[in-house]
């Protein structure tokens, strides 16, 4: 999936007064082959912060309210790799969490984000995003534009620069969960042959990681296990200040036999 196009709303300036009376305001907008792609931030007044969300269509992607999961999955899966001069490839850049996760650790050398949608990476180059201007400044991150699932099972790989390379991590954020995604094209990466596909994207004792906001699916984890082992689904849980309890997501982690 990829979306092209300048942005059809900018936003305007903001005074001080305005700041702090507003409910939100909306950063970017445009239309794109999967719907309406909408970035906002807003002031919580209860939390006494600033949240940035992004939207497609009605549904909310992704909220900096929420970001445990996600930096966790970043975490995890590089704390599972031995050695120094590490590669690592992330499938869907979002609010960059799960980027800035994998980079705070020093053993990571070089670091490939591939974003289906356009805007998303020009919303971190322009710095938009909390975690923008780190990730375009940090010399060891390069941002893909490209669908991932498209470029897992492609002669190419996930690195244009450099056809068939292989990863010592491959960390994925991109559909709701196996189940439930985003498009239907991406059903099949979830598949024993989508995933005996990403086994190729790994070097030898290689880590996949992957992000659900579904409890551990049985069906998917035994998947896992024909392709990969040390197969694990963990769950992370978390605040939900919005409805005042506990809420939780699933972090898959497997590793590619040396």
């Amino acid at each position: 999936m990829v979306m092209s196009g300048t942005p059809e709303r900018l936003p305007t300036p903001i005074t001080e007064s305005e700041h702090a009376t507003m409910r939100f305001q909306e950063l970017d907008w445009q239309q794109t082959p999967i719907g309406e792609l909408s970035l906002r931030v807003r002031r919580d007044p209860a939390l006494d912060r600033e949240v940035h969300e992004i939207k497609l269509n009605d549904e909310f992607l992704m909220s900096s309210l929420f970001t445990v999961s996600e930096t966790e999955l970043g975490r995890s899966a590089v704390s599972r790799l031995d050695g120094t001069d590490l590669d690592v490839a992330v499938g869907g850049l979002g609010l960059g969490c799960t980027a800035a996760a994998v980079l705070a650790d020093d053993r990571v050398r070089s670091l490939v984000v591939v974003e289906a949608l356009a805007p998303v990476i020009d919303w971190h180059e322009r710095a938009l995003l909390p975690a923008g201007g780190t990730l375009a400044a940090d010399p060891r991150c390069r941002f893909v534009h490209g669908d991932f699932f498209a470029l897992v099972a492609s002669d190419q790989g996930l690195d244009p620069h450099e056809p068939g390379r292989r990863f010592d991590a491959v960390v994925v954020d991109i559909d709701h969960s196996p189940r439930h995604v985003l498009h239907e094209s991406h059903a099949g990466f979830y598949l024993p042959d989508g995933l005996a596909a990403l086994h190729g994207r790994l070097r030898p004792g290689g880590v996949f990681a992957l992000w659900s906001d579904e409890a551990p699916d049985d069906e998917f984890t035994a998947a896992l296990g024909e392709q990969f082992c040390d197969v694990t689904a963990e769950v992370v849980t978390f605040d939900n200040p919005l409805r005042q309890r506990e809420a939780s997501s699933t972090v898959y982690l497997a590793r590619r036999p040396q």
